[in-house]
């Protein structure tokens, strides 16, 4: 859509601050600017959402799934696109599909899909996040630990190969697969490293930072904890001015004590951001699927495998929102930078998650008790609220 327009608003947020009885200006799926309801310009077609809120788009880092797709199960174009339009329904425009630990042909043809969707431009698709196999089997959370293994020469040779092929690039290793050096190689190859699924010492981070690692996977799940003598990955995260941590704000895999705790001490200017870590389950009735050969069971908001341990989680972005600002009561500015500012600067996407000119023009639009209304991708709306999504999906 080239031709400007303009939504108007009683308020829009644009990542920083509030403006009331405003207008966005849209041209060319880009922003153009935020105006006053007034001071639009003669002869530009305009819309109003009335008493809605106007919110940069949601940004996911950790999805797995969603509309009845599990990426492990289905590393194809088609069941990237249909996770990406189950996630729009829930105001997320941006996000990276996420791969856990699998076989090493898996990997190949999840990298291949994610080539093919990123040359497509499909609406919504980041990148991918390989979580894993090159994780700790201390700490493997739902990864099957028969596939978990140190990273290689030729494992890293083919990532770095790679990186430039399927979008924005992201792997979650733990110290104990792979080495400082091989994280070096990684960053330099244009990977976004993050750390996780790890029992590794606060001190022990030190150095992967200086390797070039940015990132924390879902923060006090599958980690070293924060004790008394030993600060763990978690302490490394709350003091490093370095490390972004993703969070998991569904009340199951964090406690909300815990959580709040994390908020207030965490260090910048890096910040904790949202994630879903969400799986197949995201928009559908489903009671469970596979993983790896395992069953994983859907109850109560919960999913596990039958040991009772979680395998991802049965939240939509909208919902983090929504849990952040009301039960962890941090103002509706932070939570809604939590899942669209902060996730953007983690990972680089400089025309992401904020409304400021020339920005891309991603953006929800939500109701009085922040219900979704409407979500829009690059000026074209892909979701209205009760209808089947206004397909900019090909």
């Amino acid at each position: 859509m080239s031709q400007a327009f303009a939504i108007t608003a009683s308020r829009i947020f644009d990542g920083h601050t509030f403006h009331k009885d405003a207008a966005l200006l849209v041209e060319s799926g880009r922003v153009k600017a935020i105006l006053h309801k007034a001071d639009l310009p003669t002869g530009v077609p305009w819309q109003d959402a009335g008493d809605a809120l106007i919110a940069p788009g949601f940004i996911d880092l950790q999805v797995n799934g969603g509309g009845g797709v599990l990426f492990n199960n289905d590393p194809t174009v088609s069941g990237i696109r249909t996770i990406c339009e189950a996630h729009a329904r829930y105001g997320t425009t941006a996000l990276m599909v996420t791969l856990i630990t699998d076989a090493p042909e898996i990997k190949r043809e999840a990298i291949a899909a994610g080539e093919a969707t990123a040359k497509a431009g499909e609406p919504g698709y980041l990148g991918l996040h390989l979580e894993g196999p090159h994780l700790s089997i201390a700490r493997k959370g739902t990864h099957d630990p028969a596939l978990i293994r140190a990273m290689t020469e030729t494992d890293l040779d083919y990532l770095v190969a790679q990186a430039q092929r399927f979008g924005i690039p992201m792997i979650t290793v733990a110290p104990e697969s792979v080495a400082p050096d091989q994280v070096k190689r990684l960053v330099k190859a244009g990977y976004r490293v993050s750390l996780g699924h790890t029992d590794t010492t606060c001190a022990g981070v030190e150095a992967y930072v200086e390797a070039g690692a940015t990132l924390v996977t879902h923060l006090f799940n599958a980690m070293s904890p924060l004790g008394n003598r030993e600060p763990g990955l978690v302490g490394a995260a709350l003091t490093s001015p370095a490390l972004h941590c993703g969070l998991i704000a569904d009340g199951f895999h964090v406690d909300p004590v815990t959580m709040k705790i994390a908020l207030a001490a965490k260090t910048g200017p890096a910040h904790i951001f949202l994630v879903t870590d969400a799986m197949s389950t995201i928009g559908t009735d489903q009671t469970g699927f596979d993983l790896n050969g395992r069953a994983v069971y859907r109850r109560d908001g919960r999913l596990t495998l039958a040991d009772g341990t979680l395998a991802g989680a049965d939240i939509d972005m909208l919902s983090c929102v929504r849990y952040v600002h009301e039960k962890l009561d941090q103002p509706l500015e932070e939570a809604l930078r939590m899942a669209s500012l902060y996730p953007a600067e983690a990972i680089g996407a400089s025309s992401k998650g904020s409304l400021a000119a020339g920005q891309d023009a991603d953006f929800v639009v939500l109701g009085s008790d922040l219900d979704i209304h409407a979500t829009w991708i690059a000026g074209t709306c892909v979701f209205a609220a009760g209808t089947e999504p206004k397909r900019a999906f090909a």
